[in-house]
């Protein structure tokens, strides 16, 4: 990988002396995100891919059993770097288009600050690596707008992609700065974004040394298409030819030992669109296994890369004053991408397009139900992990914080480990939103910060969880745009949403009801239109499709003239 040549560094003189914190310290902090992984994929959470540097950050560090984020990705990101609802910060829907009002404008609004824009008037150098996917100006002409681009929005330097996913191999849309770049070969996106990462560790330690640093690594991994190296595909060779029901029950078996869920979680029946695996022709389950042995590869070749930041901040003895976190931004995919026209084997090589399906989204999801796009479990529970032996006692190393959180509180943590002062940058500035976050400091102690209600909607979608209980309705596209039937849990005795209590309680589902519309009025989530979402969606689709078809013959006619 010849990442260096993007990111210039000079390796000599680099201080090995001791960085150790010193009370008052400021930390430097480090926040890594997945992308449509599911819940019970690594192993710290129950799952059977290696992930061996992720579980050392979660048995040195806590697990938050219950984190949520927002079911989708650009809303995620832009509420993750807000600490704003997706909808407050321009992102009720995706980048794909404007629909017409400010609250789905499909872009970072001037409404919000990021987290980089804050930490900067802290003294904090700032880096992102990897996906942006938070506005709608990109072209490879260098003629978009780049107002919302990472550099305008807060960012000293940038390596990745203004879009969202695509090819691992010949990355779209790769960018350094505000300048597009076309990847030199071979190349990797994942192990790019990585050493990306590293090297920004390295010019913080070599060039700015005594400011401490935010980091944003923003994978595209496991996102499909599956594109993956063979040596590490080759690590999972047969690994999945059992088929998904049974990798859904080894998991839940592992993930109640592990203490992820509790002993009287239900594991949900096999999603109603996925068939058993006894039912599959013999011919196809090759096929089939093949994609999980990509996609668990992408995941690896992820956690090695988040091996080689962790090994740059030992090296550099930073690890004991930086607070990592990592988390995914919604559940698993169940999207299935696939191609007629494809060449070669299924899956890892520049030469196919395709997803891992629903049937297998619904075995990363273990135990929940549904997927990415809607806000039952199985679209918005996440793995969260943070590490800092500074500010973590070693006593609750490998613990479990067992309360709701949401990403919207990870803004609320850089601010209070940033000492970062919010409220006089309101001040400078009256449009600027009060965050809707709490800090999650306490929690580092394994003590209750008193979560206030959590709320939640895309395309139409809704939930909201007030303590145990959560009220949570699903829309179909194509029917009436209005919300679905509420359904009713209490997640304390129902992790996994299979006892619906909407007719046992309906004053408390009506109670509930009526404070999710508060708060949508508030937020102003209307108007709700699932139709329209996915008229957009196939347009979308379509485009992406176009583009890659395009890619492929140019490719093909490269190779053709070598």
């Amino acid at each position: 990988m010849k990442i260096s040549r993007y990111i210039p560094i000079t390796l000599s003189g680099i201080c090995t002396l001791p960085m150790l914190a010193q009370s008052g310290e400021k930390p430097n902090i480090i926040l890594i995100m997945a992308d449509d992984m599911g819940y019970s994929d690594i192993g710290c959470y129950g799952g059977e891919i290696e992930t061996p540097n992720i579980d050392r950050l979660a048995n040195h560090g806590i697990r938050y059993t219950q984190f949520y984020n927002a079911g989708r990705s650009c809303p995620t990101r832009a509420s993750l770097m807000t600490g704003l609802y997706p909808h407050q910060a321009g992102m009720g829907w995706m980048t794909v288009a404007n629909l017409g009002t400010p609250q789905y404008q499909g872009e970072l609004n001037d409404r919000s600050l990021t987290i980089a824009e804050v930490l900067k008037t802290a003294g904090y150098n700032t880096y992102m690596s990897g996906k942006w996917h938070l506005t709608r100006d990109y072209d490879e002409t260098q003629s978009a707008d780049k107002h919302n681009w990472p550099l305008q929005r807060g960012f000293d330097r940038f390596f990745g992609t203004i879009p969202g996913g695509g090819s691992f191999f010949t990355t779209h849309g790769l960018t350094v700065g505000n300048k597009i770049i076309k990847p030199e070969q071979p190349f990797y996106y994942t192990n790019a974004i990585s050493d990306s990462a590293v090297n920004f560790i390295r010019e913080n330690q070599t060039e700015k040394e005594g400011r401490p640093f935010f980091l944003y690594v923003a994978y595209t991994a496991p996102h499909w298409p599956l594109h993956a190296l063979e040596k590490d595909i080759a690590k999972y060779k047969g690994k999945y030819d059992k088929g998904w029901d049974a990798l859904r029950q080894e998991r839940y078996e592992r993930m109640k030992k592990l203490g992820i869920i509790p002993e009287n979680t239900v594991l949900t029946e096999r999603n109603e669109d996925a068939a058993a695996w006894y039912t599959i022709p013999k011919r196809l389950r090759p096929e089939l296994a093949r994609r999980m042995e990509v996609y668990a590869a992408q995941i690896d070749i992820m956690d090695q890369g988040i091996g080689r930041i962790i090994a740059e901040l030992e090296r550099t003895h930073q690890l004991e004053n930086t607070v990592i976190m990592f988390l995914s931004d919604n559940g698993a995919c169940a999207e299935m991408i696939s191609h007629d026209d494809k060449t070669g084997e299924i899956g890892g090589t520049d030469a196919s397009f395709e997803s891992y399906g629903l049937a297998w989204a619904n075995a990363s999801n273990t135990p929940f139900q549904m997927f990415k796009h809607w806000i039952h479990e199985g679209g918005i529970a996440t793995p969260f992990v943070v590490h800092w032996p500074n500010g973590i006692d070693s006593k609750y190393n490998g613990k479990f914080y067992r309360k709701p959180a949401h990403l919207v509180d990870v803004m609320a943590t850089a601010v209070e480990l940033g000492k970062a002062d919010y409220a006089k940058l309101i001040n400078r500035n009256k449009k600027i939103q009060p965050l809707e976050g709490q800090s999650l400091v306490p929690t580092f102690q394994l003590l209750d910060n008193r979560r206030k209600p959590i709320y939640w909607e895309h395309e139409a979608n809704i939930g909201m969880r007030d303590g145990k209980w959560k009220l949570v309705a699903k829309t179909k596209e194509g029917n009436d745009p209005s919300i679905g039937k509420l359904e009713l849990y209490d997640i304390e005795a129902d992790r996994s949403e299979t006892n619906d209590l909407s007719a046992q309680y309906p004053e408390l589902t009506k109670k509930m009801f009526d404070q999710w519309m508060v708060w949508a009025n508030r937020i102003q989530v209307f108007p709700l239109d699932a139709r329209e979402y996915g008229v957009r969606a196939r347009a979308s689709r379509k485009n992406e499709e176009h583009i890659w078809q395009k890619r492929r013959i140019d490719n093909q006619k490269l190779q053709s003239k070598q």
